[in-house]
């Protein structure tokens, strides 16, 4: 059965956090950030991870946050991991946002950010493009496909977004 969370899903560097982080604001609902839990979990920063124990390492903790989200957490605006989405069981976590933007779109919110340089540092899989370029036109079908609503973040005002998400998952967002 699914739960009552909101699960926002999207390519690295897209606004996840950023939204859930407006939508807590205007909607005084509680948020959890998957990478933010890992990182407590760990006691380590999300790129030490990588370099010191692999993806397939950080993919296995991220289904040790998916099962405690199914288990433990209702009523919950979720932010994920760009890579998150792969969990075999989030269809059962919640309604699934999808944001949606291009991949220029993408890298332009990111060097536009006051700390560009720390939030491209901090995502690993950003350090080569041409291979996230790969990686994120693969993962946009993936997106799609299991998305209950998708969400064009491209060159929209936050509040707009807000209001986008509010309107159309009325029965989570009260």
């Amino acid at each position: 059965m699914k739960k009552n969370n909101i699960i926002l899903i999207g390519f690295m560097g897209v606004g996840k956090g950023t939204i859930a982080r407006a939508i807590v604001k205007s909607q005084g609902i509680f948020a959890v950030d998957t990478d933010d839990l890992i990182e407590s979990m760990q006691n380590e920063k999300i790129k030490k991870i990588f370099e010191k124990e692999g993806e397939p390492y950080f993919r296995e903790l991220e289904q040790r946050c998916a099962d405690w989200i199914e288990t433990s957490v209702d009523n919950t605006l979720i932010s994920t991991g760009g890579g998150f989405f792969m969990r075999p069981n989030i269809k059962s976590l919640g309604h699934i946002v999808y944001l949606k933007s291009s991949f220029e779109g993408i890298l332009k919110r990111i060097k536009k950010a006051p700390n560009a340089t720390s939030k491209l540092k901090k995502r690993p899989l950003l350090k080569d493009m041409k291979k996230a370029k790969e990686l994120y036109e693969k993962r946009v079908p993936q997106y799609e496909a299991i998305a209950d609503l998708v969400v064009d973040v491209e060159n929209k005002s936050l509040k707009e977004i807000v209001q986008f998400i509010k309107e159309s998952l009325p029965q989570v967002l009260k």
